[in-house]
């Protein structure tokens, strides 16, 4: 795919997001497309010149450029699925807020905006929407040591701030012809992010986020709350211009495939799939043992995750879960050390003391590779590869195996994680594993044994920035 990026900021200091231009188009604006087009028409000039433009923002729930200096996010990765279904090339036109994304929809600067878009009554009314992708709330967000009101009434008089030309200003609207001293501040210059880290920072008292906005963020501020919802449930999809009607027939077309085929829940999955559950302690104490217990450890996790082709960090979240980063770990089942060991995989794996942490580390990386990399086939791609290795190292191959077997018998996918952490837990039930080879299983462990690692994989990226 063309480089096609432009270069952004550390959002509130947290999310290094970079980006790159095609060299022909550096330092150029964008040109806004025609004014006057017919339906037939712009479809036609998409394909003529191989490229689809999508306006969205730079943020971890729409897009961003990751380690790998490659584009991620959730929208991103959907925008070029599209492109991709319609023969041509995927263009970012990224904007720094909500509102100037809508503004440049409007100037026609893009054909598609997709930037994590509520539907709204008063966009409604200028634009069309593509299919929802994505159930959110508006929550409320203050800090748990600050303030905590628990009603629209407790927030008259609070410091509030929200991003300019947002679902939630339009939301505060309307409260506020029912609660007239209802005030606020709206930013056209900050991220609904941003925001987040100045209620973190007790600059002001609160602000609104929706809901996958507020799940990702407080694993990086656990101290941020969310005491009340202050709307029901609502769609988020993609907005287009009234006059791209044939544009929009090809999006439903494309977005039945890509919801039916099981790919819109991995998507999901890979960006919120881990974030189902918020323990605000375990978080917090998470956080002070990177500083107090990591460093003691870092360089074997960074020489073993090198020498068996592991990623740095999943390798040392997945030895957190297991072990608390305590070299000395002991179970009442007989596994220890820093990554919990078998005898017979100790042994298997070249391991003498399963008490010494280099041992462990190496011996513990040495097996997690040799699952991920030899008991899969090739169908099993990543990111589901991972996550499936890892539930292979908690729950053993063999009852894995007896999940995948189960997927198939309930016509789910096997080689997909977003479908086998639905099937896992099935092996605890008599009904399923009573015709299974290998039999019982705590199976919810695996799941959840998954989930915790994907978190503190999420945080200890962040904290070693």
């Amino acid at each position: 795919m063309r480089c096609l990026w432009k270069t952004l900021f550390i959002v509130g200091g947290l999310f290094l997001l970079a980006a790159c231009d095609n060299s022909e188009r550096a330092n150029q604006a964008i040109e806004p497309m025609a004014k006057a087009q017919s339906e037939d028409e712009l479809l036609s000039q998409i394909k003529a010149a191989g490229v689809l433009k999508v306006i969205t923002r730079n943020a971890p729930t729409t897009y961003f450029i990751g380690r790998d200096v490659m584009p991620r996010g959730p929208e991103f990765d959907m925008a070029d699925s599209f492109a991709s279904y319609l023969g041509v090339e995927l263009e970012v036109i990224e904007k720094n807020s909500i509102q100037a994304v809508i503004s440049a929809l409007k100037n026609k600067e893009g054909h598609i905006a997709a930037a994590g878009l509520t539907q709204t009554q008063s966009r409604a009314a200028e634009f069309m929407f593509g299919p929802s992708y994505q159930d959110i709330t508006q929550q409320v967000v203050c800090r748990r040591d600050n303030v905590q009101p628990e009603s629209i009434e407790e927030l008259i008089g609070l410091d509030i701030m929200v991003a300019a030309g947002t679902a939630y200003s339009e939301r505060l609207k309307t409260l506020q012809m029912q609660y007239p001293n209802l005030s606020w501040v709206e930013s056209a210059s900050l991220t609904t992010e941003q925001i987040l880290y100045k209620v973190w920072q007790r600059e002001i008292d609160c602000s609104i986020a929706d809901s996958n906005i507020v799940d990702l963020n407080r694993r990086y501020f656990p101290e941020l709350i969310a005491p009340f919802n202050l709307a029901r449930s609502e769609n988020l999809a993609w907005m287009l211009n009234t006059s791209s009607r044939a544009l929009a027939e090809a999006v439903n077309e494309w977005f039945l495939d890509y919801q039916e085929t099981g790919r819109l829940d991995s998507t999901l999955d890979q960006y919120y799939g881990f974030f189902e559950v918020f323990d605000y302690v375990d978080t917090r104490t998470f956080i002070r043992r990177v500083d107090e217990r990591f460093p003691e450890f870092r360089q074997y996790f960074s020489d073993a995750a090198k020498k068996y082709n592991l990623p740095f960090h999943l390798l040392a979240a997945q030895a957190y879960q297991e072990s608390h980063w305590l070299a000395d770990a002991v179970s009442p089942t007989g596994v220890r050390g820093i990554m919990m060991l078998t005898q017979k995989t100790a042994k298997e794996v070249g391991v003498s003391n399963r008490l010494d942490p280099k041992q462990s580390i190496f011996g513990g990386a040495r097996y997690l590779s040799k699952i991920r990399t030899h008991r899969f086939v090739d169908e099993v791609e990543e990111p589901d590869r991972t996550w499936l290795a890892l539930a292979a190292y908690n729950v053993g191959r063999a009852h894995l195996h007896d999940a995948q077997t189960l997927a198939r018998q309930l016509n789910l996918n096997p080689h997909k994680w977003a479908d086998m952490k639905q099937v896992l837990p099935l092996l605890s039930d008599k009904r399923y594993y009573k015709d299974l080879r290998y039999g019982y299983a705590r199976g919810t462990e695996p799941v959840r044994y998954v989930q915790r690692i994907r978190e503190y994989h999420h945080i200890i990226e962040n904290e070693l920035e």
